[in-house]
């Protein structure tokens, strides 16, 4: 047996806190991160010269569509060739992507690792999970932060409009810290930290310390209060100690018919 099964013991067979953390974070981040990805609203654009009043354009990554606020309607497929040559949207594209792609391989990763049918985690295999999955997270957040900092200068077609933030973006900075937090926490894990803490574990010295010794067993012994008969018997109490112990009053004994037999007396006419 390894030097560090000897040393260190888990106290439950249950997943880690930090395992079900993780599990639970990634797998809510890269939905965020997938609705951020497809959906065509990184930025709107409201007041746009010779257009309705009530007309937005919702630009992302992959499309640009049309809407108004008076109808339902929406137009997708807008072409836009001088915001789809920026720079940030082919890294924004590859990146986001890549971050989809890298969530899934973490959470595939990871899974082997965190079993909880076995006695102790694979450590080391759902460490890197977690590190895969917290690159992820970083992948999101680097073009989502990019995208932020230059949404007022990226090239439209018109320079003079109202450009503000879309749902996209607030969607995919917290589908990104949901998976850098859960990677983080998953992969400290993979050394042991702050006492055994964080994987649930105690020294064996310590375990056997706080055991409590076990108390001497307490043997209750009958008393003898009743007086026993100084004859010798089979029986444990004798009759005059029975009759003693009685604390009701018992009935008279009916008394005792003669034995004579004979008969002096007077007949009478009953008895003929």
């Amino acid at each position: 047996m390894p030097r560090s099964a000897q040393e260190w013991v888990r106290m439950s067979l249950r997943t880690p806190g930090i395992f079900i953390f993780g599990m639970v974070m990634a797998p809510c981040g890269w939905i965020l991160d997938l609705t951020a990805t497809v959906a065509p609203n990184w930025r709107t654009l409201h007041s746009v010269p010779n257009s309705p009043s009530d007309q937005i354009i919702e630009q992302g990554i992959w499309d640009i569509c049309k809407s108004f606020t008076t109808s339902s309607s929406r137009q997708c497929n807008q072409q836009d060739t001088t915001y789809f040559n920026e720079q940030i949207i082919d890294i924004a594209q590859g990146l986001m992507v890549a971050s989809l792609v890298v969530t899934l391989l973490g959470l595939a990763v990871a899974i082997p690792g965190v079993r909880c049918w076995r006695d102790r985690p694979n450590w080391t295999v759902a460490g890197l999970g977690g590190l895969l999955i917290f690159c992820s997270g970083v992948m999101t957040i680097i073009p989502i932060a990019w995208y932020t900092h230059i949404l007022t200068n990226v090239k439209t077609v018109t320079p003079l409009i109202d450009v503000r933030v879309g749902y996209c973006i607030v969607l995919g900075y917290i589908g990104g810290i949901f998976e850098v937090l859960g990677g983080f926490v998953m992969f400290i894990g993979i050394c042991r930290c702050c006492g055994g803490k964080n994987r649930g574990e105690v020294r064996i010295e310590e375990v056997t310390s706080r055991q409590p010794k076990p108390a001497p067993r307490r043997v209750v012994v009958p008393s003898l209060d009743r007086a026993r008969s100084s004859v010798s018997s089979s029986v444990p109490y004798s009759k005059d100690s029975l009759d003693d112990d009685v604390s009701f009053p018992r009935a008279k004994s009916p008394a005792a018919r003669s034995t004579n037999t004979s008969f002096n007396g007077r007949p009478y006419d009953a008895d003929l």
